[in-house]
C-alpha cells in the first residue's frame, strides 16, 4: 500500500459515522448512498411525496465536499481505470444488480448495519468482501495475468 495516511482514514471514517449517524437521529433513515440516490431518482414514491430534500443534501455532500475539500489544496485524485466504457458498464449494472439483491449496498450494510448489529448486514458485508478478495484475486492472478 502507498501513501498510507492513518489519521486522515481516522477522520474520514469518523465523518462517515458522524454522517450516519446524525442521518439516523434525524430523520430516521440509514445512510446507504444506493437506497439514497435510487430514491432521489424514483419518479412515484411515497417518499417522494414527502420530504426528500434530505436526500438531495446527502447527494450534493457527497458530491460537494471533495470540492470544496480542493478549493483549500486538497488533492482531487483521478481514478485509473483500466478497463473499456463497456466493462464499466457492465460492472456498474452488476453492482446495481447485486445491491437490489441484497436490499443495500457497502455503506448501508457495512458502516450502518454493523452499528446496529445487525445479523442479515453482517453476512451481507462478510460476502461483499469475500466477493472482493475473490475478484481481484482472479483478475490480477487469474484471467488478469
Amino acid at each position: 500500500m502507498h501513501d498510507l495516511t492513518p489519521l486522515s482514514g481516522l477522520a474520514g471514517g469518523a465523518l462517515i459515522g458522524l454522517a450516519a449517524a446524525l442521518l439516523m437521529l434525524l430523520t430516521g433513515r440509514i445512510a446507504g448512498v444506493t437506497g439514497i440516490v435510487g430514491g432521489a431518482l424514483q419518479a412515484d414514491t411515497a417518499d417522494r411525496s414527502a420530504d426528500h430534500s434530505w436526500r438531495i443534501a446527502f447527494i450534493a455532500g457527497l458530491i460537494g465536499a471533495p470540492l470544496i475539500a480542493a478549493l483549500f489544496g486538497a488533492p482531487l485524485p483521478r481514478p485509473a481505470i483500466n478497463a473499456s466504457l463497456v466493462v464499466v458498464a457492465i460492472a456498474g449494472a452488476l453492482v446495481g444488480f447485486g445491491t437490489r439483491m441484497g436490499n443495500g449496498c457497502t455503506s448501508g450494510h457495512g458502516v450502518c448495519g454493523f452499528a446496529r448489529l445487525s445479523g442479515r448486514s453482517i453476512v451481507a458485508t462478510c460476502i461483499f468482501m469475500l466477493t472482493a478478495i475473490a475478484t481481484v484475486a482472479i483478475v490480477r492472478h487469474g484471467i488478469g495475468g
